[in-house]
């Protein structure tokens, strides 16, 4: 006879990956006026004048830059774009260099050939059908290939055209740690920022939250102790245990 069969142990359900090594408690939502009003005055007071980490010299390089910089870091990004942005820098360039010549010098980044694609295809629309120049409108933006709203966010945001928040994974891990958001998808999130963030802070909010998350609210190792918001973060015992077990 055949020994019973073990039942089976329920899996345990998937956390998100922009989630992963952070002690994120439930929180309720809005969060109180006052706590993310303290948050950004303190992040302006160490961050005074954020910047992209992206190196870009006019608006067509930074469109590249950004969809370059897709599940690739922006040191990364800035190796590649240093030698790529020194023989085409704009649209007429890019298409003349065409995807087989544009490889060689992504292919450092991860999905380069996809990417590459994607590039040589918005060059040429940007020619034809913008003149040449980047369009400055979210959905002109969100039409080029490769260009999604996250992209579009980050574009609009830095060339002062609209105080957007693109969510990445460090703006959606930091967000929900310091109770600013608690949706669970990087739309939602944005929509859950834009609402509390007070509008002084908001064309900055993006680049203080990415920083915030890149340097300091790390994934894995969160430096709580050099943190000048720990003591308004929710997550901060769970946190400050997650960095000394790391």
């Amino acid at each position: 006879m055949k020994p019973p069969a073990r039942p089976r142990k329920k899996a345990a359900p998937k956390r998100p990956a922009v989630m992963t090594g952070a002690a994120i408690p439930m929180l309720r939502w809005p969060p109180d006026e006052d706590r993310v009003e303290t948050i950004f005055e303190r992040l302006a007071a160490v961050m005074p004048d954020p910047k992209t980490e992206l190196n870009y010299s006019n608006p067509f390089t930074f469109v590249v830059a950004v969809a370059l910089s897709a599940q690739a870091t922006d040191v990364g990004v800035n190796k590649a774009t240093d030698k790529l942005f020194k023989v085409a820098d704009t649209p007429e360039k890019m298409l003349a260099l065409g995807e087989e010549g544009l490889i060689p010098y992504i292919s450092s980044i991860g999905l380069y050939r996809g990417k590459a694609k994607n590039v040589i295809a918005l060059s040429r629309i940007v020619l034809e059908k913008h003149g040449g120049e980047i369009p400055l409108t979210r959905e002109a933006l969100q039409a080029l290939p490769g260009v999604g709203r996250k992209t579009a966010s980050v574009v609009l945001n830095e060339m002062g055209v609209e105080p957007a928040i693109a969510v990445d994974t460090h703006v959606f891990r930091v967000s929900h740690r310091l109770g600013l958001a608690n949706a669970g998808t990087p739309d939602k999130v944005e929509t859950q920022l834009h609402r509390i963030v007070p509008d002084e802070w908001l064309p900055k909010a993006h680049h203080w939250l990415i920083l915030h998350g890149r340097y300091t609210c790390t994934a894995r190792r969160p430096k709580c102790s050099a943190c000048v918001i720990s003591d308004l973060c929710p997550s901060r015992a769970g946190l400050q245990a997650l960095g000394e077990a790391a």
